[in-house]
């Protein structure tokens, strides 16, 4: 998942009221040369507004807006192999 909003309708989002989830742990930012043309592609049929609101702190922004307590993100592109241990070293 290279960013989590692009798999994420924004009206859906927006929609929810999320007050009693307390944290999201967003790993995304994965690249690999498939998502990377899978984004480019779709990325081309966006706006230029809507392309905005996936980068990650309009991301965490929209979570908050939506009740989300706190949110921890990724600052980097980082491969699967990369996140997983992030993931790991979490939990």
């Amino acid at each position: 998942m290279e960013r989590f909003m692009s798999h994420v309708s924004l009206n859906w989002l927006v929609a929810m009221n999320l007050p009693k989830c307390r944290l999201v742990i967003l790993l995304d930012l994965v690249r690999s040369q498939q998502s990377y043309q899978r984004i480019a592609n779709s990325d081309f049929h966006k706006s230029c507004l809507r392309i905005a609101l996936e980068r990650p702190i309009e991301t965490a922004i929209l979570l908050s807006l939506t009740g989300v307590g706190s949110v921890i993100a990724t600052q980097w592109y980082t491969n699967l192999e990369e996140n997983a241990e992030r993931l790991e070293t979490l939990f």
